[in-house]
């Protein structure tokens, strides 16, 4: 899938993340916005998109722009 045409609801999934990618990029934004996510949050809902992540990083207090 062409990143450029990825929508900010685009299953990240079907796009061609793996599980192992999701755990990286989860480890990369707890290390860029020095949070930790919650066992409830590390489901793959929560980072099935940019959305759901923004919304993530929102409830966590992490301030990001849509």
């Amino acid at each position: 899938v062409d990143v450029a045409k990825l929508g900010d609801d685009g299953d990240l999934y079907r796009a061609g993340m793996t599980s192992h990618a999701s755990v990286q990029l989860m480890l990369g934004l707890e290390e860029a916005f020095d949070i930790e996510f919650p066992e409830d949050l590390l489901t793959p809902d929560t980072f099935s998109s940019i959305s759901a992540i923004a919304k993530a990083l929102d409830g966590l207090g992490v301030g990001v722009a849509s």
